[in-house]
């Protein structure tokens, strides 16, 4: 089973399960054994999934501007979770592949395996609710084509996105690719890096 089978399996699950109680504040229950992969996979797509619904919350326009600043925090805090489970991905592939030897014509992609993965994972849950459009029963005809015709680019895009993510692994696997992790170094949520932070003595 391809790796990108396995991770779309798993980001399916993770969107079905979140739906169960459809709560930003329900209790994870990660099925995965704690450290491996398959369980860092579903974290992943359950804090995007909880971001997810975060992100339609605070465009409602009669929020409270004080619920709604502490979703932006929330939100905030969220987007770091995410990248740091991201830069989690790659160190897998990093350990996994350690011992490959590249080859002299090896070439480095425009990005890594796990972020690419990232936008898997994003994929699922945009499926996932335009699914719901297309089922909806108190919308147009109108309505229900546009949104049908939506998920179809959005399943074709997911077969794509998958083989090609399963091919820079194999490609990485057999040497003809090499992958760096650049720590992405997010800069607003430091106290020593964000100047509207340090200049307010927040450290």
């Amino acid at each position: 089973m391809s790796f990108s089978l396995d991770a779309n399996k798993i980001f399916d699950q993770v969107v079905a399960d979140y739906h169960k109680s459809d709560d930003v504040d329900a209790q994870m229950n990660n099925p995965y054994q704690a450290g491996t992969i398959e369980a860092v996979l579903y974290l992943k797509n359950w804090i995007d999934s909880v971001q997810w619904h975060l992100e339609d919350i605070i465009r409602d326009p009669q929020i409270d501007p004080v619920e709604a600043l502490k979703i932006k925090r929330r939100i905030d805090k969220s987007n770091q979770d995410r990248t740091d489970l991201v830069e989690r991905i790659d160190s897998y592939f990093l350990e996994k592949y350690s011992s490959v030897k590249v080859k002299p014509t090896a070439v480095i992609n425009t990005e890594s395996p796990a972020w690419a993965i990232d936008r898997l994972s994003i994929l699922a849950l945009k499926i996932y609710h335009m699914q719901a459009e297309v089922d909806r029963k108190d919308v147009d005809a109108a309505h229900i084509d546009a949104c049908q015709k939506k998920l179809n680019v959005l399943l074709e895009q997911r077969v794509d996105l998958s083989s090609a993510i399963d091919q820079l692994i194999a490609d990485i696997e057999n040497g003809d690719r090499y992958m760096k992790v650049y720590k992405q170094m997010k800069m607003y949520n430091d106290p020593n890096l964000n100047p509207v932070l340090y200049a307010s003595g927040n450290k």
